[in-house]
């Protein structure tokens, strides 16, 4: 079943330390905050295009949710909640930091009927939790983490990579770390030097370099895949657009691009591809995907094609509900 979110961002409306690489305004391209008044109309502005029967979350996103005060929290929730006792959404999900966790706000969620707990765990290393201005250690995210699974919750651990003092390694503990703890579901976001934070004017000063794009695509290709492996759900890779994420608004470096995870995906089929097609030259060849992939495996920009053009393959590709995911066939036709 098809899934959708109704988003409704709340930027740094909670964060009374802001993390050196956070601009959540600029970020989201949202400046203004939506009250607790304004909740029904975001609604149903977005149910208007939601009525094919899909799974329909209301989800606060963009601030420390559960860093406002509780009584503001339950004016939010009281809202999203109507929808839910009416079955028009199927439930509630937000986003907050670790050490935001406690038994009041878990038993005003659970009251409330929210689903899904999604963390900003962003790195389990507490040398780099140090270093971006977190507030907080690795601890604080195994036991926010432990308490809403405890109490029924769906959980999502965010990760971000290339985060000052970060290395692959480090990055690759992170996604091992959210896997252990229980996550249900992840988002692998590149770290992005954004105007207005701590982290450009180390960047300013040369003590921060950022990844760089093909970097930034091979390490979210090798933690993607570990994390479908593992049975967790990937809800995004990368930054949405954002007429505010450009050098002439607010991005000063960083491995941002419109379509990151298609570079990704992209990578990924390269590397089937070619293990596929290694003893095969000057064929006519018909490829057998599964069709929610056929444009990754011609590449973004049409990449791909370059490894049938080196081996003078003539190449059809169709789509086979059939087949899984990576699955492929080839035959000679």
């Amino acid at each position: 079943m098809k899934h959708s979110n109704i988003p409704i961002f709340i930027p740094e409306l909670a964060c009374p330390h802001q993390c050196i690489f956070c601009n959540q305004a600029k970020i989201s391209g949202q400046q203004d905050i939506p009250q607790p008044d304004d909740i029904p109309n975001i609604i149903d502005t977005h149910l208007a295009t939601m009525n094919d029967g899909r799974e329909i979350e209301v989800a606060f996103f963009g601030g420390s949710f559960t860093g406002i005060p509780l009584d503001l929290q339950e004016r939010y929730l009281q809202k999203a909640n109507t929808y839910l006792q009416k079955g028009v959404i199927g439930g509630i999900r937000l986003s907050t930091r670790p050490d935001y966790i406690n038994e009041k706000v878990i038993e005003l969620l659970k009251r409330y009927g929210v689903t899904t707990i999604e963390l900003g765990a962003q790195s389990t290393n507490d040398d780099v939790l140090l270093a971006s201005g977190r507030g907080h250690k690795s601890e604080a995210i195994r036991h926010a983490s432990e308490m809403i699974l405890e109490n029924g919750f769906h959980l999502g651990l965010q990760m971000m990579i290339g985060l000052p003092h970060d290395t692959y390694e480090r990055s690759r503990q992170t996604v091992e770390d959210i896997i252990a703890l229980g996550a249900d579901n992840t988002r692998i976001y590149p770290t992005l030097v954004i105007k207005g934070t701590q982290l450009a004017k180390l960047h300013e000063t040369g003590k921060y370099k950022p990844l760089c794009l093909e970097e930034a695509v091979r390490w979210a290709k090798d933690f993607y895949l570990r994390f479908e492996s593992a049975g967790v759900t990937i809800l995004r890779v990368g930054l949405h657009a954002s007429e505010e994420l450009t050098p002439e608004k607010s991005l000063i470096d960083g491995p941002y691009h419109k379509s990151f995870k298609e570079l990704m995906m992209t990578e990924i089929w390269r590397e089937i591809l070619i293990r596929q097609l290694a003893n095969k030259k000057g064929d006519c060849l018909t490829l057998e995907v599964h069709p929610s992939q056929i444009n990754f495996v011609w590449g973004y920009a049409g990449k791909n094609k370059e490894l049938f053009t080196e081996r003078n393959l003539d190449m059809k590709i169709i789509g086979n509900k059939s087949l899984e995911k990576y699955e492929i066939k080839v035959s000679h036709r």
